[in-house]
């Protein structure tokens, strides 16, 4: 997970024993802006049930939550949920980006409401390059607490291989709550930005829209450059998960990508490890180029 970690644990929040009832959110939705894409070269088979609970999930005890995708157990250990990135809380002197206090309250209150208990199962890449725990996570009732972010819209899937397990299901909630321009798909905060707005300050996870001008490969990467200066990264090792990777046919056409920002090379770019993080649409149409 290419994201920076949020800080160290206030000591008054490690003497904390419990969750408290969280304070509901009053902040209203702005209109939905945007368009609903199809998945190219990969195809969900998200089917009833294909959240279910693992009978080896491993039962664990919450005992907070800083944002809307991560929780601390009783143990101290720190588990960022697999399949979902919520909007980011306050860090590094920054405010909280839009929504990020309903994700962390709704997180919150979903715990609360049964006792603070969950089951795990973690991860193929058990941990993150920050040393936070990977996990999927189940309320005692069989509710996916990603999804469940993911169904409310407070949050948007994200694919990071070998930890795909549940994939298809989180994919399935995202579009849920997109259809119903929901949470994230409904705030004016959060619509898909221009590669042409980028600048070498922009930061964090964003969706990033634009025309494809340049597909190549080299330094062990494919790179598809949009306008502006802005690139997509494949890394080669990834190349595998897609059926249809991007080729010189994909020059003219839009494209949408998701993931976290970074600068190099005096321009910004995002990596991208499974299609599900980048959406193909033909140029001039509002649907999407499945091939």
């Amino acid at each position: 997970w290419n994201r920076r970690p949020r800080g160290s644990i206030p000591q008054e929040i490690r003497d904390e024993k419990i969750l408290t009832p969280p304070r509901r959110s009053e902040s209203r939705k702005a209109p939905w802006i945007g368009a609903f894409f199809l998945l190219l070269g990969w195809q969900q088979t998200a089917l009833a049930g294909g959240c279910a609970r693992p009978t080896a999930a491993e039962p664990v005890l919450v005992r907070y939550v800083p944002d809307g995708d991560t929780v601390i157990l009783a143990n101290n250990r720190k588990i960022r949920l697999i399949g979902i990135n919520a909007p980011e809380a306050q860090q590094d002197g920054q405010p909280a980006q839009a929504l990020a206090i309903e994700a962390r309250d709704r997180l919150r209150r979903l715990l609360f409401e049964q006792g603070n208990k969950a089951h795990a199962v973690y991860g193929l890449n058990e941990k993150d390059r920050h040393g936070r725990y990977l996990a999927h996570l189940w309320l005692p009732d069989g509710t996916n607490l990603s999804a469940q972010l993911l169904r409310d819209g407070l949050g948007w899937a994200v694919a990071i291989p070998p930890n795909t397990r549940f994939l298809d299901c989180y994919i399935e909630s995202e579009h849920l709550a997109r259809d119903a321009r929901s949470g994230v798909w409904g705030h004016r905060d959060h619509v898909a930005r221009s590669s042409t707005q980028l600048n070498l300050r922009s930061a964090g996870f964003q969706r990033v829209t634009g025309r494809v001008v340049r597909v190549n490969h080299g330094g062990g990467a494919t790179w598809v450059n949009l306008d502006g200066r802005f690139a997509v990264r494949i890394p080669d090792e990834d190349l595998r998960w897609f059926r249809d990777p991007p080729d010189s046919s994909w020059i003219g056409k839009e494209v949408e990508v998701r993931g976290w920002l970074y600068a190099a090379k005096g321009e910004s770019r995002i990596s991208v490890r499974h299609p599900a993080a980048l959406e193909l649409r033909a140029k001039g149409t509002g649907s999407a180029d499945t091939r």
